[in-house]
């Protein structure tokens, strides 16, 4: 297994469209295995393939307390969704820190595959609801801060591209440190094996 990276708002990839899966192989299996430990390393409820740079059309989702009950949905659709609404304070893995109300339908259906190509539908509420259609917003393009008014968007954005700028520094800084420190020891590496 292994943990993928996460992309972060606003970055660009986060808008791309997903294509549907068309071959459920092996590579297909490791990636719902890879992004289920992601997921649940961040930790988070729910993970869109979008969300780790694979444009395909995968969520994997687990909101149990006991972090065993993974649901896994390939190609999925709502094809239907209830008039009543449900607002719930949502967060992203993409969107660190970040939460906000978003107005939901409070019930929806969600046709799918799973990981083998057989179909299934599932009625969801509640918190499946919510993380249902947040995920599969992302597999169109779209990250819950857009649900938001454009001033929390530019301060959301803001935000993040300067953390984003202060962990570059850091970065850079700490490479610097490297370098000198490698520069240092040379020299008596040199001279030991002298």
């Amino acid at each position: 297994m292994t943990t993928l990276t996460i992309l972060r708002y606003p970055d660009k990839r986060l808008h791309k469209i997903a294509r549907p899966v068309t071959s459920f192989d092996a590579r297909l299996k490791k990636l719902v295995t890879d992004m289920a430990e992601t997921m649940y390393n961040a930790p988070g409820v729910g993970l869109a393939a979008t969300q780790v740079d694979e444009h395909i059309q995968l969520v994997v989702i687990d909101i149990s307390d006991t972090r065993n009950e993974l649901r896994v949905f390939i190609n999925p659709e709502i094809v239907w969704q209830s008039e009543e609404k449900f607002v719930y304070e949502e967060g992203c893995l993409s969107v660190p820190d970040i939460y906000g109300a978003v107005e939901r339908p409070a019930q929806v259906t969600v046709r799918a595959l799973n990981v083998d190509g057989n179909p299934f539908e599932l009625r969801a509420e509640g918190l499946l609801a919510v993380c249902v259609q947040h995920e599969l917003d992302h597999l169109k393009g779209t990250v819950f801060v857009e649900y938001l008014s454009p001033l929390k968007q530019n301060r959301i954005k803001s935000r993040l591209l300067k953390e984003e700028r202060q962990i570059a520094r850091q970065m850079e800084r700490n490479n610097e440190r490297n370098i000198d420190t490698d520069v240092t020891k040379k020299p008596a590496i040199k001279r030991g094996l002298l």
